[in-house]
């Protein structure tokens, strides 16, 4: 793993997500090396040219970013890890998180975390002093084995389950991102029902084989899943409508489990093709 230490201009981002005004990214790159992760388009832009997972920097003087004063952000939503995860393993030396945490909670904006690592807990403390805060956790294959494959330094899926129970204890708003969503192996009902008692909402994503990643999904699938090659091929071919049926299939079940959720799936296999 290379590590390095940046210093940035900026760390609060205008964004074009969906749902969000601002985006903080307290590192480039990611040690979770998801084989399957879309961010790792990020090398475009960092000048890095070594495989995905195993290169970080750390923008050491992030925290320092964070004005003081200022209404620029009040009632606005700032989303923390879109193209990192906040609480990677080398947070735990860092902080860099924590830190950008504190200083945003004079600035009270609207806070939405994404993270697979059970080390958001460490960190309650500071949610509790957010009026408007939400955890979101991913997570979508509860196999140990084939996690440990796909999300190699992730937190294990109990790991995850129980820091959404823990982070629901402490009445903190809970959010489980089922996703990517791998046909035959992501079983999005048996994680609703393990976890429904104290998740407040549910996001879906679909496995979207983006070029950067498509690779990486089948030389995963030929070592681990042979006999889904095939089945994948026809899922995403131009005319497949595999995920328009399977959205309508988790529609349905939250409707009639009265499951808050939402859905952001993509809806064009034949780019893929």
């Amino acid at each position: 793993m290379e590590i390095k230490e940046i210093k940035v201009k900026s760390i609060i981002v205008k964004t074009n997500l969906p749902e969000g005004d601002f985006v903080i990214n307290p590192y480039i790159g990611c040690q979770h090396g998801c084989k399957y992760c879309y961010a790792r388009f990020m090398k475009r832009f960092s000048g890095h040219t070594e495989p995905w997972g195993t290169f970080i920097d750390v923008k050491i003087n992030a925290p320092d970013l964070i004005p003081k004063d200022t209404n620029k952000y009040k009632d606005k939503s700032i989303n923390i890890g879109s193209v990192t995860d906040p609480y990677q393993p080398i947070e735990k030396k860092y902080k860099l998180t924590r830190k950008i945490l504190k200083r945003l909670i004079l600035l009270q904006p609207h806070l939405d975390l994404m993270t697979k690592s059970d080390l958001v807990l460490r960190d309650i403390d500071l949610f509790k002093q957010f009026k408007d805060c939400t955890v979101a956790l991913s997570l979508s294959v509860l196999d140990d084995g084939i996690r440990k494959e796909l999300e190699p330094l992730s937190a294990s899926a109990d790991k995850r389950i129980n820091a959404l129970k823990e982070l629901h204890k402490a009445k903190i708003p809970t959010v489980l991102f089922i996703s990517p969503i791998f046909p035959e192996m992501a079983d999005w009902k048996r994680l609703i029902n393990k976890t429904k008692s104290f998740v407040d909402e549910y996001w879906f994503e679909n496995l979207n084989l983006y070029p950067s990643i498509k690779g990486e999904v089948y030389r995963f699938l030929r070592r681990n899943k042979p006999e889904l090659v095939e089945k994948y091929k026809k899922i995403y071919s131009k005319n497949s409508d595999y995920w328009n049926i399977e959205e309508n299939k988790i529609k349905k079940f939250c409707k009639d489990s009265k499951i808050n959720c939402k859905i952001y799936f993509h809806h064009n296999p034949s780019i893929h093709s």
